[in-house]
C-alpha cells in the first residue's frame, strides 16, 4: 500500500531505519513510533518507498 502523503511516507522511512536497526527506536517520535510498534518491515518499505512526486504534504482528513 503506497503513502497517501509526503508526512506518512518520512514517517514511515524513519520506522523502518530504526526497524534495520539503523536508528535507534528511542529516537521515534510521533507517527514513527506508532508504525515502528504496528507494521512490519515489509508494510514499512512499501511505504517508505512512495514516490513522492504528486502526493499533498500532508493527508486530507474526511469530514461526514
Amino acid at each position: 500500500m503506497p503513502a497517501k502523503s509526503k508526512a506518512q511516507q518520512k514517517a514511515a522511512g524513519a520506522a523502518l531505519s530504526a526497524k534495520r536497526g539503523d536508528t535507534k527506536v528511542s529516537e521515534l517520535q510521533g507517527a514513527s513510533k506508532d508504525m515502528y510498534d504496528s507494521m512490519s518491515e515489509k508494510e514499512l518499505d512499501d511505504f517508505a518507498s512512495t514516490k513522492r512526486n504528486n502526493l499533498p504534504s500532508k493527508k486530507k482528513t474526511s469530514k461526514s
